[in-house]
């Protein structure tokens, strides 16, 4: 049975190379993959169950949908906006790009992603026209009016989100902005995903990493599904690298977030456990060893605000 386990999973790790490729194979002959429904992990500063936890967290999910992006704003002043246009100008995708976004819920990388790829469409055609100069006005009509309906150029974000009412606040909102082409709602588990091998080019997590119960899990399963030469990203708020900030940063978190979410959200106890969620997480090199664990190459990350944030990066080759 180890063996069977260990010979399957050489397929999504397929990058991890010497020692790093034995002990995880050892942590799986060991059952390190797949740990008991009863195995104990933390909620925020709390130590409870596997599965209590993934209930909990869905709760809070549950209880925070409809007060998600407001909270987000009067939490961050707003920065969080700047941290995701910084994520998809690092992503740079171009059209025709497969994306799965996971935990993406209320749909903001997903509208990011489709503004940054018709941005780029529409220069391909101005590059395109400016090439054929000898054209009709007819001709130049009729070009600009086919490039209408292929505006993303192939290309198509999924949001896979645990949550159904995440998705819920997300669908609503994307019918509100206008987004339609080039956009899937999927319910799914990050450590589960339902999609097959090699599917996408990108596979992006913002804010949601730390909320999974086995986040090595979730790494494989991000690896799995990424087609050779694909790109794993994650935005995740990290460990601050300034004492000055850390404490200026302690006292907010503790002091102010919880008394907001009491305030626009009527929700305590969820906005405490997020910021405790936060201090539980690994710092930048733990969190990039995990993605190295996981087979990804070539994997750095990137500090914003002192480190409250970091994106991390890496490729399956």
């Amino acid at each position: 049975m180890a063996a069977s386990m260990a010979a399957g999973s050489c397929r999504a790790w397929g990058g991890c190379r010497g020692q790093r490729m034995l002990r995880l194979l050892r942590g799986l002959c060991s059952g390190a993959r797949h740990p008991s429904a009863d195995g104990e992990t933390h909620f925020g500063f709390q130590t409870v169950s596997e599965t209590e936890k993934g209930q909990k967290v869905h709760q809070v999910f549950e209880n925070v949908a409809k007060k998600y992006d407001l909270m987000n704003d009067s939490m961050s002043l707003g920065i969080h906006r700047v941290w995701k246009d910084i994520l998809l100008h690092q992503m740079n995708p171009y059209p025709g790009t497969q994306l799965l976004d996971v935990a993406g819920g209320t749909g903001d990388i997903a509208f990011r992603f489709i503004n940054y790829v018709r941005s780029q469409r529409e220069h391909q055609v101005r590059q395109k026209l400016r090439s054929h100069q000898n054209l009709s006005w007819q001709e130049i009509t009729q070009l600009y009016h086919e490039e209408e309906h292929q505006s993303l150029g192939g290309s198509h974000v999924v949001v896979c989100d645990i949550n159904r009412e995440m998705l819920k606040v997300g669908k609503q909102k994307s019918q509100r902005l206008g987004y339609a082409e080039g956009l899937s709602w999927v319910l799914g588990d990050a450590e589960e995903l339902p999609f097959s091998d090699d599917s996408f080019d990108i596979y992006t997590i913002a804010f949601g990493i730390r909320n999974v119960t086995h986040v090595d899990q979730a790494l494989q399963e991000a690896y799995r599904i990424l087609k050779p030469g694909g790109r794993f990203l994650c935005l995740e708020f990290s460990h601050v690298n300034n004492p000055f900030i850390s404490s200026l940063y302690d006292l907010y978190s503790f002091q102010v977030i919880p008394v907001l979410g009491e305030v626009i959200a009527g929700d305590w106890k969820s906005y405490q456990y997020l910021v405790e969620s936060i201090r539980r997480f690994p710092a930048q090199e733990e969190f990039k060893e995990m993605i190295e664990d996981a087979g990804f190459l070539k994997v750095e990350y990137q500090n914003l605000g002192s480190g409250i944030v970091a994106i991390h990066s890496g490729f399956k080759l």
